[in-house]
């Protein structure tokens, strides 16, 4: 038979790879800006319409 001992051991622990880095022009920037306020603007908007949390409890 093998040796069981060498069959069930745990793997070494691999090194975290760094991120990568991407660089973006100003106008794209802007443009990623605008965007994410745009959706927390309609995110706002739709919380508006929700019912209260009052109305939960019943």
């Amino acid at each position: 038979m093998t040796d069981a001992s060498n069959t069930f051991k745990k793997a070494p622990k691999r090194k975290p790879t760094k991120g990568k880095s991407v660089s973006v022009s100003p106008e794209m920037r802007q443009a990623y800006a605008d965007l994410i306020k745009e959706k927390a603007d309609k995110q706002e908007a739709y919380g508006r319409h929700l019912p209260s949390n009052e109305t939960k409890g019943r």
